[in-house]
C-alpha cells in the first residue's frame, strides 16, 4: 500500500519537483498540493494523508499555525517540515506544534524519501544540521517555562496577526476569513490587549518577530 503525501509549499516549481521525484517511488502517492497552510487543512480534512510534506513560511496560514490544527484535529495524519531554514526557533516551533519531522530543503533527496517512510510507519527524522542536544534541550525550555505571549493567542486570532504581517488591511483580512470587518476588528482589539500593542504597526512587527509572517516576498 502506498504512503499517501499531501504536498504544501507556496511555490508551485518546488511542489512540481517533488511530486515528480515522489511519484518514481512505488510506495509513494502524491494526492494533493497545498499552496498555503490554510489549504493544507482542508486536503487534510478532505483526503485524510498519511503524511503532509509541509513548508514553514507560506502566506494566509504558516506552517506551525497549519500543523498544530490539523496534529490536533487528525492526530494519524504525520507531518514533515521541509524548510530552508535550520536555526532552532523555527525548528522547535514546527516540533511544539507536533510536527514528526523536520528536513532541510537543501538535503539530499533520499533523505526525504528516508523520513517519510520513518514518519508514515510511526517514528520521527530530523536532518542532521538541527538534530541533536540543543534542540532538545530549547524545546524541553519551551515547555517548562511560562507561555508567551503569542501562546495566548487563539487560533483565528493568530491568523489574523499573521495577515497583518502579510501587510493586509481590515477589509482584506475579512474578505480572507469570509467575516465582517467589524469582526476582524473586534479580534485585533483583543489581540492587541493580549500582546500589550497599541497599533497595528506595532502588530506587523510581533507577527514577524514572532515568525508569523516573513519579510520575504
Amino acid at each position: 500500500m502506498s504512503i499517501r503525501i499531501v504536498l504544501a509549499d507556496d511555490h508551485a516549481m518546488m511542489r512540481q519537483g517533488l511530486r515528480s521525484l515522489l511519484e518514481k517511488q512505488s510506495d509513494m502517492k502524491v494526492v494533493g498540493e497545498a499552496e498555503n497552510g490554510r489549504k493544507a487543512i482542508e486536503l487534510a480534512r478532505e483526503l485524510l494523508p498519511d503524511v503532509i510534506v509541509m513548508d514553514i513560511t507560506m502566506p494566509n496560514l504558516n506552517g506551525a499555525d497549519a500543523t498544530r490544527q490539523i496534529v490536533h484535529e487528525f492526530p494519524k495524519v504525520r507531518v514533515i517540515a521541509l524548510s530552508i531554514h535550520s536555526d532552532r526557533a523555527f525548528v522547535a516551533g514546527m516540533l511544539k506544534a507536533g510536527a514528526s519531522g523536520y528536513v532541510l530543503k537543501e538535503c539530499p533527496v533520499d533523505e526525504l524519501l528516508e523520513a517519510i517512510r520513518m514518519v508514515a510507519a510511526g517514528g520521527k527524522h530530523l536532518s542532521p544540521k538541527v538534530a541533536g542536544v540543543v534542540v532538545s534541550d530549547y524545546v524541553k525550555c519551551l515547555s517548562a517555562s511560562a507561555e508567551s505571549p503569542l501562546e495566548t493567542l487563539t487560533n483565528r486570532e493568530r491568523e489574523i496577526l499573521q495577515l497583518i504581517g502579510e501587510g493586509k488591511n481590515t477589509k482584506q483580512i475579512a474578505l480572507e476569513l469570509h467575516v465582517s470587518t467589524k469582526t476582524i476588528e473586534a479580534n485585533c482589539h483583543k489581540i492587541m490587549e493580549k500582546l500589550d500593542a497599541h497599533s497595528i504597526v506595532e502588530l506587523d512587527k510581533i507577527a514577524v518577530l514572532g515568525g508569523l509572517a516573513s519579510l520575504e516576498p
